[in-house]
């Protein structure tokens, strides 16, 4: 709960903490260095390949990897952590018992051997749409700051994004191709100041 002593202490930090989160594997003091790193679930092979290598530059240095285990940019974010050996935690927005997407089960056991997962929902929670955009101020609230590498004009990525100006923490962006649609998210927030 919001009172234990092993609470992220980052996330109480948040007007709308989650009062009671579900936890499976370890969360550890040195989490508080983690950086939210979101995307596109429908990734270019540009936006995998800058995942990749910013995830693991992120953890090379001790840092935590903390993304939503949703397909595509979370994916990669929390692949490139466990390869480099570092530490990942993944926000879902079901019950621990259901891994969403069914096709990250695997990567669920993995990441909670290197790091955790967490939820606000109970067990037996299955996902439903309004269960995403709020999962993301969890992941925000926990990260000093959030990186989008790649985001369409209506991804779910750019909530994070805003929720971390909210909530005071810096918001880094990969720019794009003025071409592609999968860069108009990171060039406007850019263009904003990230």
């Amino acid at each position: 709960t919001y009172h234990d002593e092993d609470y992220p202490p980052r996330l109480r930090e948040i007007p709308d903490y989650p009062p009671v989160i579900f936890v499976k594997g370890t969360l550890l003091a040195r989490d508080e260095a983690g950086f939210a790193v979101v995307g596109s679930r429908i990734p270019t092979t540009y936006g995998k390949q800058v995942t990749r290598e910013l995830a693991s530059g992120l953890a090379a240095v001790g840092l935590t990897v903390i993304s939503g285990l949703a397909r595509g940019i979370d994916t990669i974010a929390h692949q490139a952590a466990l390869e480099t050996g570092g530490r990942t935690i993944a926000v879902c927005a079901t019950g621990l018992d259901r891994v969403y997407p069914a096709s990250n089960h695997a990567l669920a056991q993995k990441i909670i051997e290197q790091g955790a997962i967490i939820s606000e929902y109970p067990p037996g929670t299955r996902p439903r749409p309004e269960y995403f955009p709020r999962r993301n101020r969890i992941m925000s609230g926990m990260a000093l700051g959030v990186v989008v590498t790649e985001a369409r004009r209506d991804s779910g990525a750019l909530i994070t994004a805003r929720l971390a100006l909210d909530y005071n923490r810096d918001v880094f962006a990969v720019p794009g191709s003025i071409y592609s649609p999968n860069s108009f998210g990171t060039n406007y927030l850019i263009g904003e100041g990230a």
